[in-house]
């Protein structure tokens, strides 16, 4: 079976909300929602194409200051939809870059034109998008969801939050916003990819991925109240302090680095559909959620 026949098997993909992103603002503050509860804001193209839609509305607002992006129910995000009924991942859609379409391309083509739109594409436009964002982050922020608050410039945690990238498993060497070398120091990083495991909440702020931390029941209002804070600072100040700091992160490698890993992970995403026939290296939803069991 080819690449393109097995995404066609995902055909009558069903969408279980005609809203996968909730956009609202008050007090300066946008608040961005993935609101996929039902599957753990797993991101299909359906949620990633509303939540850039989202960025670019808040971005525009001169009302905006800052921006929020959260998770609705149980948990920030389990990652990219490798496994729900609205998996949308072979459909067109209206691009946002020069890329050409993805959908009915062959072979490796297809999802390396599809994740340089989507994936690396967007999360670098949403890194340097001129306002302040902060990740709001409770239970699971796994795989694809890292990328998604990673590109926030600050993240707060709950208490029973946890972070992972187990694609690893997959032989694939993390994911496409490759950003864990910047994100925690280089012998972290090489932990985190090769064992595949939860990092706790109190790990990853002693590592410096995380800003705060505070018990779920106070994390939304400890949030809001430290963009309101952010919020009374100047708007263009906090632009160029924004852009500087990013700035200095290129110049050590960052852009540089991640054009480089995400040609090899599509090397992997290629050498599996050879050996295999699955991009994927055999792993589903299902057998990457019982990875993440926490371990006795």
């Amino acid at each position: 079976m080819s690449d393109i026949d097995q995404e066609n098997a995902f055909a009558d993909q069903v969408y279980e909300t005609d809203e996968p992103i909730l956009y609202e603002v008050a007090d300066g503050i946008a608040t961005i929602t993935m609101n996929r509860p039902k599957y753990n804001n797993a991101q299909n193209n359906q949620m990633t194409y509303a939540l850039d839609e989202a960025y670019y509305k808040a971005a525009s607002d001169d009302d905006v200051k800052v921006i929020i992006l959260r998770g609705s129910g149980k948990h920030f995000s389990a990652g990219h939809d490798i496994g729900t009924p609205g998996r949308d991942h072979h459909l067109s859609q209206d691009r946002k870059s020069l890329w050409y379409d993805h959908a009915n391309k062959p072979g490796a083509e297809f999802q390396y034109v599809k994740e340089q739109e989507a994936y690396l594409g967007m999360c670098r436009r949403w890194r340097d998008l001129p306002k302040p964002t902060i990740a709001m982050v409770q239970g699971a922020c796994i795989a694809g969801g890292l990328m998604l608050a990673w590109t926030c410039d600050m993240i707060i945690a709950s208490d029973d939050a946890f972070f992972s990238d187990p694609v690893v498993r997959m032989g694939i060497p993390g994911v496409e916003y490759f950003a864990h070398p910047y994100e925690l120091n280089p012998r972290i990083a090489k932990e985190f990819l090769f064992l595949g495991e939860r990092m706790n909440a109190e790990r990853a702020y002693q590592m410096g991925m995380v800003n705060r931390i505070f018990p779920r029941a106070d994390l939304e209002q400890e949030t809001y109240d430290i963009a309101k804070r952010i919020a009374a600072m100047p708007r263009l100040g906090l632009a160029l302090t924004k852009q500087a700091i990013n700035h200095v992160e290129d110049l050590q490698g960052k852009r540089n680095g991640m054009e480089a890993v995400f040609g090899m992970h599509h090397f992997a995403h290629a050498h599996n559909s050879l050996i295999s026939d699955d991009k994927l290296g055999g792993f589903d939803a299902k057998a990457m959620a019982d990875s993440q069991r926490e371990k006795k």
